[in-house]
């Protein structure tokens, strides 16, 4: 890994907001899905959650966010068991949706810890999804359509939640857990090796100060190359 990507990577980690996300709920639409990851790594999400409602949504669902290699994709079968997860993060939990106790969008504090669920481009967010919601949130028109494209929805409301964010300062300290910076170091700096461990099992290794792999000779052992040859490809 050059110095230039190291730095590049650490200072989109200083940057990163883990209690921010996104419950993209039956998205299936090839499209939206990758609008919706980038939009989300470039907020500075670094996770998010998807919830399938068939197997074959899934396996397509996951072939269209496996572009977006900078934001971790959490994935359920149920709603429940994901808005469960998220309460579990002290995270409040908002649904788009037109109700009488439904507020403006930007009336919401989003310096909290929050998701944002997303429901399916037809047919919205589910009743359970909205029952369990915290608060359900509208993002006001004036124009003849009542709704907007799941992933324009998705980048209006992020990009108030950024707003606020970057208002009060949060953008300049770091959150992020170290396990988390180690993980994606090594598979955003290491990628032919990370896809190696992933086919064998193998543990991460610790990255280093200068992003070099840190490993015992039995690790690179198993890998079945020495360290000399992965420099060889590191630096092609």
């Amino acid at each position: 890994m050059t110095p230039e990507r190291l730095a590049r990577i650490n200072n989109m980690l200083d940057k990163r907001q883990p209690d921010l996300s996104v419950l993209m709920e039956g998205v299936h639409k090839a499209h939206n899905l990758a609008a919706v990851v980038r939009t989300c790594d470039a907020i500075g999400c670094s996770e998010v959650h998807a919830v399938w409602k068939t197997e074959q949504m899934r396996t397509s669902g996951g072939v269209a966010m496996g572009s977006q290699n900078w934001v971790k994709v959490n994935h359920y079968d149920k709603t429940a068991d994901a808005i469960a997860q998220l309460k579990k993060q002290n995270m409040q939990v908002l649904v788009t949706n037109l109700s009488d106790k439904a507020v403006d969008f930007r009336e919401i504090d989003y310096t909290k810890p929050t998701a944002i669920i997303l429901g399916q481009e037809k047919f919205g967010a589910s009743d359970i999804a909205k029952e369990m919601a915290d608060q359900d949130i509208v993002i006001p028109m004036v124009g003849m359509v009542q709704s907007l494209n799941v992933s324009v929805a998705n980048a209006v409301v992020l990009y108030e939640a950024q707003r606020q964010r970057e208002a009060a300062g949060m953008y300049n300290q770091s959150t992020i857990s170290e396990a988390e910076r180690q993980r994606v170091l090594f598979e955003g700096g290491h990628p032919i090796v990370a896809k190696v461990c992933k086919t064998k099992g193998l543990p991460y290794p610790k990255i280093d100060e200068e992003g070099q792999i840190v490993a015992s000779d039995e690790w690179w052992q198993q890998m079945q190359m020495t360290q000399a040859a992965w420099q060889e490809i590191d630096n092609e």
